[in-house]
């Protein structure tokens, strides 16, 4: 898993420089943000306004959800953070003020204090260790708080086999499908509240699960 993960870091930040090649900085993240505001008025009618005072945004790439979180003691954490802000044009700390980052795979991630609520979108299939990141999770959310994470659950059994054997999906080292990602989260210590549909596709189900720590 350690060389499929290396491989996989190696290739996502280049993934993201081609992705930003062609768009424009503005038109990007209006888009991008209203993208995040729809979702996350889907998340707060699960979480209570005043309960979220201090979030996470674990793996949080270079235009994740803290993008939006204004309102909020915001802490983002991505283990790239540092290339980002070094080669891509579109990203730049200081465009966010309110935001703590941290350069941090989410395994090594600590903190001061717990949060109110962590979210890990678009992420979790890119960790090193998928028990020990589901842990972490869970591990710095307050007692009471919640965890927003999203997830690519294969639809078949088929295809998850495939995927774990060749290096078909060379970004994403892991393959589950929704039952397992969702076991991640109940054996944790986590009552699982919802689960909310992104996008259907024919080989993943792009699916957000939004969990309560007991």
């Amino acid at each position: 898993m350690s060389i499929r993960w290396k491989t996989a870091q190696a290739l996502e930040w280049r993934w993201w420089n081609a992705y930003f090649k062609n768009k424009e900085k503005e038109s990007y993240y209006i888009a991008k943000k209203a993208y995040w505001l729809k979702w996350l008025a889907e998340f707060r009618k699960w979480i209570p306004v005043d309960t979220a005072k201090s979030v996470a945004d674990l793996g949080c790439g270079p235009a994740g959800l803290f993008t939006v979180l204004q309102n909020e003691s915001v802490t983002a954490a991505d283990p790239l953070l540092d290339i980002y802000q070094e080669k891509l044009s579109f990203f730049n700390k200081a465009d966010y003020p309110n935001v703590q980052f941290v350069t941090s795979t989410l395994e090594d991630f600590e903190a001061s204090s717990q949060f109110d609520v962590v979210y890990c979108m678009n992420a979790i299939n890119h960790v090193k260790d998928m028990e020990q990141s589901f842990q972490k999770l869970v591990l710095v959310v307050k007692k009471g708080g919640y965890v927003v994470v999203s997830i690519d659950a294969h639809n078949h059994l088929f295809f998850r086999y495939l995927f774990r054997l060749l290096p078909v999906d060379v970004l994403h080292p892991h393959q589950y499908n929704l039952e397992e990602y969702k076991s991640f989260l109940t054996k944790n210590n986590c009552s699982l509240l919802t689960s909310m549909v992104m996008k259907r596709e024919f080989l993943f189900d792009h699916i957000v699960l939004l969990a309560q720590k007991n």
